[in-house]
Parts: structure tokens; sequence; C-alpha cells
């Protein structure tokens, strides 16, 4: 399922350098050193299989995760003007695409945009998933939440494909799908985390179809309506990343490794918050390293089949 935007750059990246942010600049830099956002990166859903592949190809895929970890943060943790901060980022672009690249995130990036010539745009659209964070906090309708999907998660697809040079219109649109799911499964696993922060990504009219309420999301444990809707989004999210089942086969060589590990961590994760009944309030619902494998081989060898919810629990 592609949902490619018909977006232009000022759209997405909003009024960056409108505004003077010289004097965050040099504590956005400190809050985004390189090392630590790394290491955020690395704890990331997408990066599943990064240990099992050459140290070439993991230092490119790095060099995007760190990127997208870094927008990530100072959209959601930086202690100063986000908004500077993120306008930080667009500067940062700017430098990195003229060639001169300025903090260390940007440096590490740039062999990466000039060995595979990527474009600038899908790292705009991380962007711009970040500046809406800013002044929008509710989704009304599914389609709407996969507009932000397709800008904050679905250009991760694009550059792992992009990097693995295996870019065709059917890959693509398949990795939009589990990118999105991915986006959607931890939306699911961080509902408390997200409301403490005044964030609800659960689609307001399907709160509304199983009689949840904003102060449902911050309850000790999960009621009955929202572990129901919780399986039904669950449900979607599975669809979505199963769309990687077919994607999966069609690759080689390391590309399929890769793969295998989203479509796999994805497929994992949803089944730990089945397995918990649903109740994403009483716990982070995350999968560990054994669920993962257990996903990973049918995936790898082309034993798993779309709609087929054979469990890998125990």
């Amino acid at each position: 399922m592609s949902v490619e935007r018909a977006t232009d750059r000022s759209s997405l990246t909003g009024a960056a350098g409108s505004r003077s942010f010289s004097t965050e600049s040099g504590a956005v830099g400190q809050h985004v050193e390189l090392d630590a956002v790394m290491a955020k990166a690395s704890g990331e859903n997408f990066p599943v299989a990064l240990r099992l592949l050459p140290g070439d190809v993991r230092s490119h895929l790095e060099a995007i995760y760190g990127y997208a970890r870094l927008v990530d943060d100072l959209g959601d943790e930086f202690p100063g003007d986000r908004s500077a901060a993120l306008d930080w980022v667009d500067s940062e672009l700017d430098a990195l695409y003229s060639g001169s690249p300025g903090h260390q995130v940007f440096r590490r990036l740039a062999p990466t945009v000039h060995r595979f010539g990527l474009p600038r745009r899908p790292f705009d659209k991380l962007l711009a998933a970040n500046r809406q964070d800013q002044h929008k906090n509710r989704y009304e309708t599914r389609a709407e939440l996969l507009d932000y999907c397709a800008l904050s998660a679905d250009p991760v697809g694009y550059m792992v494909l992009a990097v693995f040079e295996s870019i065709t219109p059917e890959r693509l649109a398949a990795s939009d799908a589990v990118c999105s799911g991915l986006q959607i499964l931890e939306h699911l696993q961080d509902v408390a985390e997200d409301a403490e922060a005044g964030r609800v990504y659960l689609p307001a009219e399907d709160m509304a179809r199983f009689g949840c309420t904003i102060e449902d999301l911050s309850a000790p444990e999960a009621g009955t309506g929202l572990r129901a809707l919780v399986a039904y989004e669950s449900g979607f999210a599975r669809e979505l990343v199963e769309e990687g089942i077919p994607l999966v086969r069609s690759l080689t060589g390391y590309a399929r490794l890769a793969v295998s590990g989203f479509v796999a961590g994805g497929l994992a994760g949803l089944d730990a918050i089945e397995k918990a009944g649903f109740e994403v309030l009483g716990g982070t619902r995350r999968a560990g390293r054994s669920r993962i494998l257990r996903r990973f081989i049918p995936v790898y060898l082309g034993r798993q089949r779309q709609g087929d919810h054979a469990r890998a629990n125990p």
C-alpha cells in the first residue's frame, strides 16, 4: 500500500530559516552528540538484523537510523525551543546537500547520501513529521494517521531499499505498508507514554467506536474497551506488516536478511501485545530476541504466509 504524497519541500519543512536560531544551535549540537544518538537508534524496531550485516552495509543503515533518531529526539525531548531545533536540522540538511556537512551526525550521513544518490525528500519528510508533532496531537481517522506514517516511517523504508539498490514500484509499495505497520505498532506500545506527553495516535473515530476516552489512556490498567481497540488496531498493523512477506521473497542476499528482520520484529511485537491480552498500560509490551528469532526464521525462509496467524508464542 503506497501512500506517496504530492507535497513539495516548502510544505514539508515549514518556515525553516524564518527564525534566527544562532543562540540555540550550540545547545542543539550538544544535545544530539553522535554517540548518544547512535546508542538510542540501536534500540529501535527498524534495525532488528543490523548485527548480521557486513560492516559497510551496517554503517550506511546506521547513518540513516541516526538521522531519524536525531530528528525524533529534537522533536520529543529537546529542552529548548523544539521548532528552532528542527530549523537547525533543516540548515544542516542544507549544508549536507551543498557538500559541506557540519554536525557529526550529518558528516556520518554524507557518504551514504553520496554513494546511493539519496534525494533530500525522505529526510525532509522525517523532519516534517516532527514539525507536525509540535502542533498536532490527535488524529481523527485511520487515513489521517496513515498520512502521518507516510512522513514519519515510510521514508526509512525507501532509504533502506536504496542502500540495497533494490527499489522497484512494487517493493516500495510493500515497504510503505511495512513501515506504517511498524509505526502503528510503536504507537500501541507507547499509548501511556504518548498520552502523558499529550499525544494520542489512536484514531478518534476508532476510540469512539469502542467507547474509549482520553482519560482511559492514563488509567493504571487497560479496560475492556481499550483492549478491544488495541486488538482492532493490532489487526490492522499486522495486515500492513504482512505486506512484507512477498517483499522478502522478492529479495536476495543481505537485503532479504535485513527486511526479514524488520518484518519479523513487527510480527513479534504484535504477538507480544496479543499475548498480554492487549493490555498496553500496565507495562511495556515489546518482543524479546527469542520471540523475534522464532518469527525471523519462517519469514526469511519464505515459509510464512500472509494471513497465517500461527503464533511463535510459547
